[in-house]
């Protein structure tokens, strides 16, 4: 391909030279450069790496173990795949009502395909059936599954009774408990609890009830998803966290700042299984994702994008694209499940705000021209979560988007929004579980002859992706990526990325909306 020669505004040439290499993978060529007044003018040459996947067909036989297994998601999520398999109806006074997955996207969402074909995402790799899944987890509270359904009141109870049996012989297995990372109202129902006191001990425990769930069902692999309480954030420091042997030492010593979801991450990466976090904790310190890296295992996160927050990323690209500046955002939500109990407590809510906040920055970043100071040009930010008991699962949001527009102008835009939360959040864990037991049968070679991008040892052999799982950005409301790349939440592009890996899966080139065939002339 020629070289193509782009002039972009800048006072830091090395600071545009990095944000051409790692956004666009082009190689800048420094000797094609010259300042023309306050713009660089920059020469550079695209570059194509051709790559090899390979997809292992046989899946075999999967497991997914759940921390906080009898809260509202995970028994729901148990219910939901039990409902599904027995292909279960009730009634209601809406009428007879049958067991899906709506909220899935690979499992009731399509993509194109070419032409006016689609297909579903489950269709177009082999993916694991939500029907072959073995369940088990954790949890501070000694309930069955059966019991937490009914505590949960998130599902109809005709459909509860349907399963009670089943669900009573889930019972999870005691969970690690740290009442500095939770809410002080958590007390309460935490009565099965791990014996060990010292972290490395409990670790340990983690990784053989790891072992313990992969031998009694003969299962091939197990994924490791957190759904439990939000965590207060744990401290970064050297010499405590900031590399995978620091990390290894500080559990070695019960270091206190060790937090439960780490010592649960770092035993399945012990144990070679992918751990995804579904809430807004800094479960993943440097060292964790060190020690991912070391290891080959996949982590992804963090906290669950069900509702309000899939929104705002969806309205803020539209008002930024559509050049309006978008200059503030008022979140209000008010829910009354353990999950809005637990939040309720200062120090878990901060770990929700960050996660929250953080949704548009992309979009910001994206558009110099509105947000010419990204620090104070930003749109002004507040969230609000209160905890309404009466209102249990059934989660009221209240979002107002002010943007400037032309000549001074003011456009507000108010939404409210009233969700069930487990409901939406539960096909989102399915999701998450399938696609990373997809990952992990995925590997690639570049195949390129043209100037390596990498070294040439690493090009002999098929390998995994990247230990750090962006793929699932769209299902996280602060999708964890690798350091070198850049953070993208605006949800449409989540959303393309994940249809173009798999695109890639079969050989089929990246979606893109042209449609150039469409507006040529014939002739």
């Amino acid at each position: 391909m020629p070289s193509k020669k782009i002039t972009v505004k800048s006072s830091n040439l090395k600071e545009t030279t990095e944000t051409f290499q790692s956004k666009y993978v082009y190689r800048y060529n420094k000797t094609e450069s010259k300042t023309v007044g306050d713009a660089v003018e920059l020469v550079v040459e695209p570059k194509t790496v051709n790559l090899e996947f390979k997809t292992e067909k046989k899946i075999g036989r999967v497991g997914a173990m759940l921390v906080g297994w009898g809260g509202n998601n995970g028994s729901t999520l148990t219910a939901g795949i039990l409902a599904n398999k027995k292909k279960l109806q009730w009634e209601t006074k809406e009428g007879v009502q049958s067991a899906n997955w709506y909220g899935s996207i690979t499992q009731s969402a399509t993509m194109h395909m070419g032409g006016q074909h689609y297909a579903a995402l489950k269709d177009v790799v082999p993916m694991v059936s939500p029907d072959d899944l073995f369940i088990d987890g954790w949890d501070i509270s000694d309930l069955d599954i059966y019991a937490s359904c009914r505590r949960a009141k998130v599902l109809d109870i005709e459909i509860q009774k349907s399963l009670e049996e089943e669900l009573k012989q889930f019972k999870p297995r005691p969970a690690i408990y740290d009442a500095d990372f939770i809410a002080a109202n958590q007390n309460d129902r935490a009565n099965n609890l791990v014996k060990a006191t010292h972290r490395f001990e409990q670790m340990e425990q983690i990784r053989s009830d790891i072992r313990d769930f992969k031998q009694k069902n003969q299962l091939d692999k197990v994924i490791v998803l957190w759904t439990a309480n939000t965590e207060r954030f744990c401290k970064v420091s050297e010499n405590l966290n900031s590399t995978a042997k620091e990390l290894m030492e500080s559990i070695k010593n019960n270091e206190s700042e060790v937090s439960p979801s780490t010592l649960y991450c770092v035993a399945s990466i012990l144990e070679g299984c992918s751990y995804l976090n579904g809430s807004p904790q800094n479960t993943f310190v440097p060292g964790v994702v060190e020690l991912a890296q070391q290891h080959g295992v996949f982590i992804g996160g963090d906290d669950f994008k069900s509702g309000q927050t899939k929104i705002k990323s969806v309205l803020a690209d539209f008002l930024v694209g559509a050049g309006l500046k978008l200059a503030s955002i008022a979140s209000y939500n008010h829910l009354g499940n353990n999950d809005g109990k637990n939040l309720s407590s200062p120090l878990q809510f901060r770990s929700k705000e960050v996660s929250k906040q953080s949704v548009v920055d992309d979009m910001v970043l994206s558009n110099d021209i509105l947000y010419p100071n990204k620090q104070s040009d930003a749109p002004d930010h507040c969230i609000v979560i209160k905890y309404v008991p009466y209102v249990g699962d059934s989660k009221r949001a209240l979002d107002e988007y002010i943007s400037e527009i032309f000549m001074g102008g003011k456009n507000t835009i108010v939404l409210h929004n009233t969700c069930e939360d487990s409901l939406l959040a539960t096909p989102l864990m399915l999701d998450l579980v399938v696609l990373t037991e997809l990952m992990e049968r995925v590997t690639f070679k570049e195949i390129s002859s043209v100037e390596q991008e990498f070294s040439s040892a690493d090009c002999k052999e098929f390998r995994k992706m990247d230990a750090v799982m962006s793929i699932l950005s769209y299902l996280f409301k602060a999708p964890l990526v690798n350091p070198n790349a850049p953070v993208i939440n605006a949800l449409f592009k989540q959303r393309a990325a994940i249809e173009n890996i798999l695109r890639a899966l079969i050989a089929i080139p990246p979606e893109n909306d042209m449609l150039l065939e469409y507006k040529l002339p014939l002739h």
